[in-house]
């Protein structure tokens, strides 16, 4: 295989750092650099979804007649290296590459025409509701009921979602919901698009370990869902959570993520001293981020491989789930390393201590998130189908199950 850019997306490349250099406004750069230690608002947030979306560049995925760029899996891999090189936040995945592949797939006409441009201009942001308390790898064990009314208009959604991403800035959720509990589990739930307005929902924070609250808890008490917002044919929602999981897992890898990271490991390894030597000259530390670059670049080449498949219209099965294992091996890894070079410089980085400011601190190394972002990503390997359940879908699917 050929891994040498062409001179066309050589010249992508430039284009994408250009855009960068000077769109990407400093105090987000910053933000995500972590320079200031203070988290991305949700205004930073839409912020920069709308400079993506007045360059075309939001929705990369998408067909364009739907509004999308319609790139290819190289531009998309040069554009998701580029954006995390340069410190820019996250595109906030859950309506635009989870949600929007399932409804371009799976919904109406008319769900396309409502809910895609209103994700573009703003108008919605999206959360997944999928995990319960007693149903999170053993996602087709869920509880959240959903039953129509005698009128046959709408459904009455009762019950309870948990690690809800963002959910606290969100107005609307896709969600789960079993609508027959006389059949197979898999086979009597539905996939429902709800607004997070509608009476009966009530949000409640959970503070991670890092003392940030970016997930939640949602509860349902006869909430009222239009049949409008079914997505696809009642009790075929597992079909369509399946598909989306797979972009999910895809996305989890954070292969973009992973080599900035990296790179910020060399920095303090580079900058720290250990028995007099810079710490990146210390064999054993050496020889760990050795590995790791290693296992990155062989990975790098494996998510081409898969995002290709899925823009060729395929849907990714046990390789998302290998990438999904390894992609958060590797950004844990990092974590580590991240943390160890920092050193005593990580320790004061507490948010419940520091009251979610790190600003006088002394840091001379810019070492401050590396110690949140190393607790924060111990999640990674359990969301999105824990790693264990990976490797028996892998070991599965290698046995001929």
């Amino acid at each position: 295989m050929d891994l040498s850019y062409s001179d066309e997306e050589k010249a992508f490349r430039d284009e994408v750092r250009n855009f960068l250099a000077e769109k990407l406004p400093k105090d987000l750069r910053d933000k995500v650099a972590g320079t200031d230690g203070d988290g991305l608002t949700k205004e930073d947030m839409e912020r920069w979804h709308s400079i993506l979306n007045d360059q075309g560049w939001l929705v990369p995925n998408w067909p364009k007649k739907f509004g999308g760029a319609e790139w290819n899996a190289v531009q998309k891999h040069i554009f998701e290296e580029e954006a995390a090189a340069a410190n820019a936040p996250r595109i906030v995945p859950f309506g635009f590459s989870m949600l929007a592949p399932v409804l371009h797939k799976f919904g109406s006409q008319e769900q396309n025409d409502y809910w895609l441009p209103r994700m573009l201009n703003g108008d919605d942001w999206w959360c997944q509701g999928y995990s319960e308390p007693g149903a999170g790898s053993d996602l087709a064990s869920l509880k959240t009921t959903a039953v129509l009314n005698e009128a046959g208009t709408h459904y009455i959604v009762n019950g309870q979602k948990t690690w809800t991403t963002l959910g606290q800035h969100a107005n609307m959720i896709f969600c789960l919901v079993r609508t027959n509990k006389d059949v197979k589990q898999q086979e009597g739930i539905s996939f429902l698009l709800i607004d997070m307005t509608t009476p009966g929902i009530e949000v409640r924070p959970i503070i991670l370990l890092d003392g940030a609250h970016e997930v939640n808890e949602v509860w349902f008490t006869d909430v009222e869902v239009p049949v409008e917002n079914l997505v696809g044919e009642e009790n075929k929602g597992w079909t369509y959570a399946k598909y989306l999981l797979t972009h999910e897992r895809t996305n989890i890898a954070g292969v973009g993520f992973s080599k900035a990271g990296l790179n910020t490991v060399k920095r303090l390894a580079k900058a720290e001293m250990s028995n007099g030597r810079p710490l990146i000259e210390n064999p054993h530390f050496a020889a760990r981020i050795a590995q790791v670059e290693i296992d990155l670049w062989a990975m790098s080449t494996t998510n081409l491989r898969i995002i290709s498949k899925a823009a060729g219209g395929g849907t990714p099965g046990i390789e998302a789930s290998m990438l999904k294992v390894k992609g958060t091996v590797i950004r844990q890894e990092i974590n580590d390393l991240a943390r160890r070079a920092a050193g005593v410089y990580a320790m004061p980085f507490a948010s419940e201590a520091l009251e979610g400011s790190n600003a006088g601190l002394p840091d001379p190394l810019g070492a401050g998130p590396v110690a949140a972002k190393y607790f924060n990503n111990r999640k990674l390997s359990i969301f999105g189908g824990s790693n264990e359940i990976q490797k028996g879908i892998i070991a599965k699917v290698s046995m001929g199950g």
